[in-house]
């Protein structure tokens, strides 16, 4: 079984970037992405890439983000 640990700060964020880490992105209690990496952050946004030519934009203040270990 996998375990999440919550991505919140921008220094999880960044270590999320650098390492590569698989993550999955909740939204309204939905899980909307699953097994994507960071791209990119903001204050406002992150922006994760699941694919090669698949990016998509989520708000940080509607969405919660977490790390996915095996």
């Amino acid at each position: 079984m996998p375990i999440n640990r919550p991505i919140i700060t921008d220094t999880e964020l960044q270590e999320a970037m650098d390492r590569k880490l698989h993550v999955r992105v909740f939204q309204d209690d939905h899980m909307v992405v699953s097994n994507a990496t960071v791209v990119r952050f903001t204050d406002a946004d992150v922006v994760m890439q699941s694919r090669v030519s698949d990016l998509a934009y989520y708000s940080r203040r509607t969405c919660e983000f977490y790390e996915v270990r095996a």
